[in-house]
This record gives C-alpha cells, structure tokens and sequence, in this order.
C-alpha cells in the first residue's frame, strides 16, 4: 500500500535459503541496478514488476508513472538523495515575475473557486469570458509559453486541488494551444474547456477527493464517474459543445484503454485528446502526497515509453518537441549528482538529450544509467 510518509528502514527474510537483507526505499533513490525486493502492484493490483527485478531507466520510468512511492530492494549501496540546488529553487521563488505570477494565481483562484461552485446549480448561466479572463490576467505575467511551465515548476509545493489543477491545465492548455497554430477563439474555448474538465469531481465525496492515502478500488471507481458527472452537469449548459465533450472524453485513450467508454482515436474530441495530455503532464509534474514530483524530463520519459500509444501522434509530439526545444541552453543536474547544459535535442528520443559537463559532451541517449534528475 502507498503511504503519505517517506522513510526508509530495513528489514530481514528468508529467500532460498538464505538470509537476505531488504531496504524499503522511495522512488527518488530508485538507481539501475538496483533489485526489487518485492512483488510491486498498481492501484488496480496489477502487478507492475516481480520481486527479483532488476530495475532499469525504463523500469524506474513505470513504477513512478504508477505512482509507486516506496517499495523495497535486496539491500545494495544506496545513493542518499542530495538537496544540492535547493538554494536555487528558493532564488526563482524569491525572484519578482515569480511573486507576480504566483500573486496572479492565488488571486484567481477563489474568484474561480466560486465560479465553479455556482455551476453546479442548472439554473446559473456560465459567464466563459469570465472564467477566460481570470486565466489571461495569470498568462500576462509570463513571458512566453514556456516561461509558464518553468513558473508552474516553482508553485509544486502548492496543494494539487481540484481547482489548482484545473488552472494549471488550462494555462499549459492555452500554451500548447498556440504550439498547434489553433484560431485564437478555439484557443479560448481549449482554455475554457481545462478550466472544466474536472468539474464533475466537485460532486464527488470530499473524503475520497481529499484522501491523503491511495484510493481502494471502490473509490477509484467512484472517481472515475467525475467524467459522466462532469458531461452531465454542463450538457444543458449554453457552451461549446467541445468543453462538455471534454470534461466527458479527457480520461480516454486512443487505443481504448481508457474510461468511461473506451472509444478509440477518431472517436475522442479532439480537444478532449489535447487537455488529457495537458492534464496527465500537470499530474505528473505536481507534487502528491504518495509521490514527489516529477521532473519534466521525466515526465516526458514517461510519455515516450507508455504515451505514445496512447494520446494523438500529432498533439503529443508538437508537445513535447516544443517542451524540450525550449530547455536547450538550460541547466540541469543528472542522476550521478554531475551538473551541466542541454546543448542538442535527441530528435529520436527526446527526453535523453545531449548534456555539456564541462568539456565532456554526454549523449543520454548512449548513457543508459543517467538520467536528467532536475532543470536547475
């Protein structure tokens, strides 16, 4: 089971006869190499890999894109997380166009805490412009569209509400809106319609919204109904019928895996299809009390290795292409603590880029034991 707190013990079993020391670990101290101490399960009790697994990039990748936390490992040298670069987290953070955005953010929110809350009424007309706007004063404190993810990065530490994350997903919404070239009406709408796509989740129990532990399967599947909920509660609404579709189609997946109906490419709106990428990215890179946050490159990891199949070719890949050509320049630290720049994009594999550590050149793609661990 996932639990709310980090910590690392150890402990002693018995394996083929031998006595055999394991390490329960987070999966921020998870390395190549290292072997899966146990049998490790999803949320659906899945089972994602098998005691006795030696973890790989790829593997280290799965168990965080299932929100794993913590498991244990036969016991090995285990790296200690370092907290190298914390200062600088805290420099942007005290930086002025941080306290702008931030102070533009925070403002929004009960402005649109209580926009949300009046919709559920069926009588309440929804003022779009309205909620638009309130998202465009926060976008007008960036410079540019990837400025906006770096300001999101710094405001991990906020609680993941429903309606933090809703703002998150239309502001990442509305950037990638002008990646894809889209009209700018259709790009107010694709804004409007990550505003509420989680809408439906206001009707849910609080208890299973706020739960501060994973979810049994009962309230998983309660959760799921916030998409059929979502579509219900605006379709008499006087709105684009792509918002409704949205908050209806956001969980599916092209190649059916996904909920309330499994349809299948063709038949997922195509501004569903563009907010699930905005929303599964936001996800990802958010803090949870059962996971830290990702790093964008790790999430983009992720996205080649479980995504590809899943969501749009067409919006995935402009997503990420421009994701990653706009950190080329930038600091990062990779995964053996060494630091240096992103000089050149792996066209081939996006998330390994070419990393300049002093004179060395260190092609990620070719290193399969590092990673980049954070932008710095």
């Amino acid at each position: 089971m996932l639990t709310k707190t980090l910590y690392v013990y150890s402990v002693y079993t018995q394996r083929l006869g031998a006595i055999v020391k394991k390490k329960r670990i987070t999966v921020k101290q998870a390395t190549p190499g290292m072997v899966a101490g146990e049998d490790i399960y999803n949320y659906n009790n899945q089972l994602v890999i098998s005691e006795g697994t030696t973890l790989t990039d790829k593997i280290i990748t799965r168990l965080k894109f299932y929100s794993i936390n913590d498991f244990s490992i036969i016991l090995e040298d285990v790296k200690k997380p370092t907290m190298k670069d914390a200062s600088h987290s805290q420099m942007t953070r005290e930086s002025i166009e941080f306290k702008q955005f931030s102070s533009s953010f925070m403002e929004a929110l009960p402005v649109f805490k209580g926009e949300l809350n009046k919709i559920e009424a069926k009588d309440t007309t929804l003022d779009i412009n309205g909620l638009i706007k309130h998202t465009t004063q926060i976008l007008s404190k960036s410079r540019n569209g990837i400025h906006v993810f770096d300001m999101l990065h710094c405001m991990r530490e906020f609680d993941d509400l429903t309606y933090v994350h809703s703002i998150n997903v239309a502001l990442i919404a509305n950037v990638f809106g002008h990646w894809l070239k889209l009209p700018e009406k259709d790009i107010d709408i694709l804004t409007a319609s990550g505003l509420l796509h989680d809408i439906g989740k206001l009707t849910l129990p609080s208890e299973i919204i706020n739960k501060q532990d994973s979810l049994t399967a009962s309230e998983y599947s309660t959760v799921k109904t916030h998409t059929v909920k979502g579509y219900q509660i605006l379709k008499n609404k006087d709105v684009d019928l792509r918002i409704k579709y949205t908050a209806l189609m956001h969980h599916e997946r092209c190649d059916g895996s996904g909920y309330p109906n499994g349809f299948h490419g063709s038949e997922i709106d195509s501004f569903a299809k563009i907010i699930a990428i905005a929303d599964v990215y936001d996800a990802m890179t958010s803090a949870r009390v059962y996971r830290p946050a990702l790093c964008p490159f790790e999430a983009l990891s992720l996205f080649e290795a479980e995504g590809l199949q899943k969501f749009d070719p067409h919006y995935i890949m402009t997503f990420l292409q421009e994701i990653v050509q706009s950190y080329v320049g930038k600091r990062v630290r990779l995964s053996d603590q060494t630091v240096g720049e992103i000089r050149l994009i792996n066209n081939h594999y996006l998330s390994k880029p070419i990393v300049q550590v002093g004179n060395r050149f260190i092609d990620l793609s070719k290193e399969h034991k590092l990673i980049i661990e954070a932008i710095i």
